[in-house]
């Protein structure tokens, strides 16, 4: 059940359900649909403003008496290439991202469901049909792209694209400040290439190179394992209560 949060935009309360980062806790959500001609501008401010958009529908925690997500976002033009980052760079230099329409396919689907098998077979999206990961990728009406990710060849650096089977692709949102990466999901066998540190930094020298000082990565979560990859991408901005600040 849901309630009316506010209006103009149209804001909704969900009912309390269990947390799924922090065992014992329960949170809630506000959300609003994004739909219509400002879809795009209300996706803007509403990331901007500490929300995450999953299908048509805009949505930040609003957890009575817990304030343990945090929304971050890396800070590109000062980002702080370590060492074992550009290892992982190098490790997968043979594989190239190509962006594409955000269109459901096979071949997509089948990688996400080995990856959701392998790595989060206990989720809420594990059992995620056919169709509804279609909604996921189609059901949008802001800047959208779906990038590829598949194995580099002699003439990739001439049409830009890669060859063979899907090895990772992301989901992500153009903003007017940044990427905002929404789902990402990758081949879980080869455990050494590091995939899903890739992607990101894959997505943080494609904002550097449209000129865009922000990639977003959601929330962050003290306390729970799952998001702990989160805080090796510095500098980082964290949004607090007088707006973001840099950690």
């Amino acid at each position: 059940m849901t309630r009316q949060f506010t209006d103009n935009p149209q804001f909704y309360l969900t009912a309390p359900s269990p947390c799924p980062y922090l065992a014992g806790r329960q949170e809630r959500k506000v959300f609003t649909h994004l739909v219509g001609e400002r879809a795009n501008a209300l996706n803007d401010v509403l990331t901007q403003g500490g929300f995450r958009r999953s299908q048509n529908i805009a949505y930040r925690p609003a957890c009575e008496g817990c304030r343990a997500c945090l929304s971050i976002r890396i800070v590109v033009d000062d980002f702080d290439w370590t060492a074992s980052l550009r290892r992982v760079l190098k490790t997968n230099d043979d594989i190239v991202g190509t962006v594409t329409p955000p269109r459901p396919s096979s071949e997509q689907y089948s990688l996400f469901h080995r990856y959701l098998e392998t790595r989060h077979a206990d989720g809420g999206m594990a059992d995620m049909s056919v169709v509804d990961y279609a909604m996921m990728v189609e059901d949008t009406h802001v800047d959208t792209v779906l990038v590829e990710y598949r194995a580099r060849t002699a003439d990739s650096a001439i049409t830009g694209r890669g060859h063979g089977p899907l090895i990772a692709a992301a989901l992500t949102d153009r903003l007017s400040d940044g990427l905002s990466m929404v789902y990402s999901f990758f081949d879980p066998e080869p455990a050494r290439r590091g995939l899903g540190t890739f992607l990101i930094l894959d997505h943080i020298r494609r904002a550097r190179a449209a000129g865009l000082p922000y990639v977003y990565l959601g929330y962050w979560v003290e306390g729970s394992p799952k998001m702990g990859y989160k805080q090796r991408f510095r500098p980082q901005e964290v949004l607090g209560p007088t707006g973001w600040r840099r950690v």
